[in-house]
């Protein structure tokens, strides 16, 4: 891609999510990850949107004004980006692709954790590990991320979350918050994520287009496996390779689903051709709750 299509890209996708997160998402945010059972690091003057779980009940009561409890994680928490560029990403029947709404939901959560003042940090990753950014703070590294996801050309083929989540357990020693971003094609990781679950947040963002959870019967189509780059003619007015088509989705999303609830861990599923925006505010939601 040319230097000013890709400066462009990044623009459009910066003016979106940056406005997003501003305007939806860094309260929503803050109050879903922030200051959860950690060391206590000092008190300061309640601001509107402020948990109203961490008054500080004593030097309200001294002051006559309100004030909060801050912790350590308030202070300086690390989010790490856990995103799936396998070549099974690069693919949509709706308005975009997936690996688009990826990069933007990546945006958005990016520029909702540095209004926190947290690090973010990204791992690539396919059937291996594509790329590493360590944590960061500041819009320049923000912008610097989608660049790379904009443009980053993967060696791998496949997809194997258990080598993100080993590698991410290994390279961040501190807990964070792990926003694994994913079409989740993938089984065997439930080892890998009971074991990074008890070191990190672990949130499971499971991406998937309408037409990978079911095959349309239009009779005979030739079909591309991206991981595998094989071509196939696919007759798919043959109810049982329908079924088939859609047990293999539903036995994943049933995979997924299962793993991540006995680790512990949280996972929002997000369809292309539905609004992320509502999704990721009710899933923000319910984690306050």
């Amino acid at each position: 891609m040319e230097t000013s299509e890709l400066l462009k890209k990044v623009r459009r996708i910066e003016i979106k999510t940056k406005g997003l997160s501003n305007q939806i998402f860094s309260g929503e945010y803050q109050t879903a990850f922030k200051g959860r059972g950690m060391s206590f690091s000092e008190v300061r003057n309640y601001n509107y949107g402020d948990d109203v779980r961490n008054i500080d009940w004593n030097v309200t009561a001294r002051t006559g004004d309100p004030y909060i409890k801050i912790f350590e994680e308030e202070r300086e928490m690390t989010v790490m980006l856990v995103i799936d560029v396998s070549p099974s990403s690069y693919f949509g029947t709706d308005t975009q692709l997936k690996n688009e709404v990826l990069t933007e939901i990546a945006a958005v959560i990016a520029f909702s954790a540095i209004n926190n003042n947290d690090k973010v940090g990204v791992i690539f990753f396919s059937d291996q590990i594509e790329k590493f950014i360590p944590p960061k703070k500041g819009k320049s590294h923000i912008l610097r991320i989608i660049r790379e996801l904009i443009n980053f050309e993967p060696e791998g083929t496949g997809t194997n979350v258990a080598i993100a989540l080993e590698y991410l357990n290994n390279i961040i020693k501190k807990r964070s918050v792990a926003f694994v971003m994913s079409d989740f094609f993938a089984k065997d990781y439930d080892t890998s994520l009971r074991i990074a679950s008890r070191r990190h947040d672990i949130i499971g963002v499971h991406l998937y287009d309408s037409r990978e959870q079911e095959l349309p019967n239009v009779g005979l189509v030739r079909v591309l496996d991206a991981e595998t780059g094989k071509k196939i003619w696919l007759d798919t007015s043959v109810k049982k390779i329908r079924e088939q088509y859609k047990d293999y989705f539903q036995s994943n999303f049933d995979y997924l689903k299962k793993t991540f609830l006995k680790s512990g861990a949280d996972v929002v599923s997000i369809q292309t051709n539905e609004s992320y925006v509502n999704a990721l505010l009710k899933f923000f939601k319910k984690r306050k709750g």
